[in-house]
């Protein structure tokens, strides 16, 4: 450990005492289905709906062992980071077991507050854990590069082409995927430049995106977020208080299927979209067209067939000129689990804005990040049936693609992905 200031450290210590572990209470996702994003749960915000104080956002901890791996379940964070990485010309699995060891060591110590090792660069010195989260993925192509293919699971086979795909093969895939966040854009930045360096030798970053998303605290009372077409965006994911929320995201301990694959049992697959929002052509149109588009109303949420966010859509429901309240091509009509044989993911993702192209539209969207036990099953019906007609089409363009394994939670002394590589 490099020398460090005692008054910083003991300070730290004191704030990491005020506050206990955070659960995984919150989520975060898309309007109502397929494309789109939310913020967190009720409660993420502090009881009662007030705003969190800031001592309280530095000092919250989230596990880095457990179950399931971080960053799941967790309370969207304001700041995130994605990326991937592709094993160097000559890696292997001893090198990838190796990488896998050391990454988890600091994923570790970044998540509890504490310096990454020898040689932390000191640029979160000053702040607690700020509810920091690092989860790792496998990509399909890892298990060719470690001699582990009879141990991929056919969950993680290619994901089908879609129509309206403009994808940037670069941008897309890789062997090893990470997805940093935190409530600080330092600590996030941290933990990023940390695993970067400790990848050293063993693997090339193949891609990163950045994103963000609204700061816990700064609305009055916990609600779900605005993506940055305006929307309320995350009504209807998946709650923890489901009967079926388990076997939905996460892949069970037992059932069919080779022993082979038995590794990823409690794990579950993360599907990878950045989504560029043609954020000028949609501003263009009226609150009542942008209102049909999605299917709810732009102020609070509601669909358009009455009440509050919350309310269920009535699908059946006609207006005056003869044809449905809610059109046939609403994004919430065609993402709806109800219209996709009851396919659920949680979709948990940040928006991006990537600057101001040179013709003047902003290269800004959603990176699009959802879980569940099965994409067959979850993510690839439901983008199906938007690429066959979802009105919000015409103003968005999926722009990158990934698929990833990602494993269950480490236990006490072991490292991520260790039952794969080892086992």
């Amino acid at each position: 450990m490099t020398e460090s200031n005692p008054d910083i450290e003991i300070s730290r210590r004191r704030l990491l005492g005020t506050v206990g572990a955070a659960g995984a209470a919150g989520l975060a996702l898309g309007a109502t289905g397929g494309a789109l994003a939310h913020s967190a749960l009720a409660g993420s915000e502090g009881s009662g709906g007030a705003a969190v104080p800031s001592a309280a956002l530095g000092a919250t901890a989230v596990a880095f062992h457990g179950d399931h791996q971080a960053g799941i379940t967790t309370p969207l964070q304001a700041k995130g980071h994605v990326l991937a990485f592709d094993l160097a010309p000559g890696a292997g699995r001893k090198e990838a077991v190796a990488l896998m060891r050391r990454w988890s060591d600091s994923a570790r110590r970044l998540m509890a507050g504490q310096e990454a090792g020898a040689a932390d660069s000191g640029i979160a010195l000053d702040a607690g854990p700020c509810s920091l989260t690092v989860t790792f993925g496998f990509g399909h192509s890892f298990f060719d590069r470690t001699g582990l293919t009879a141990r991929r699971p056919v969950a993680l086979d290619p994901l089908p082409e879609f129509s309206a795909d403009r994808l940037d093969p670069q941008r897309g895939n890789g062997d090893l995927w990470i997805q940093i966040g935190a409530d600080d854009a330092l600590v996030a930045f941290h933990a990023l430049r940390t695993l970067q360096k400790d990848a050293g030798e063993a693997a090339r970053v193949r891609w990163q995106m950045n994103g963000f998303n609204r700061t816990p605290g700064a609305t009055a009372k916990a609600m779900t977020a605005r993506n940055l077409l305006g929307q309320i965006d995350g009504t209807g994911n998946p709650k923890p208080s489901d009967a079926d929320f388990e076997r939905r995201i996460f892949v069970p301990g037992t059932g069919p299927g080779p022993a082979e694959h038995a590794w990823m049992a409690g794990g579950s697959y993360a599907v990878v979209r950045r989504i560029r929002m043609l954020l000028d052509d949609w501003d263009k149109q009226s609150l009542a067209k942008q209102e049909q588009v999605i299917g709810r109303k732009k102020a609070d949420g509601a669909p358009l067939t009455g009440g509050t966010e919350t309310t269920k859509p009535d699908l059946d429901k006609i207006g005056p000129d003869g044809k449905p309240v809610i059109a046939s091509n609403a994004h919430a009509r065609i993402s709806a689990p109800a219209q996709n044989g009851g396919a659920a993911m949680l979709r948990r993702p940040f928006s991006y804005h990537d600057g101001i192209g040179a013709d003047g539209t902003p290269d800004a969207g959603l990176l699009f990040i959802c879980w569940q036990a099965d994409p067959l099953r979850g993510f690839v019906p439901v983008q199906r049936k938007l690429d066959r007609g979802d009105a919000l089409s015409d103003f968005i363009r999926h722009e990158a693609s990934g698929l990833y394994a990602v494993p269950r939670g480490p236990r006490p002394e072991e490292y991520v992905g260790q039952p794969l590589l080892e086992g």
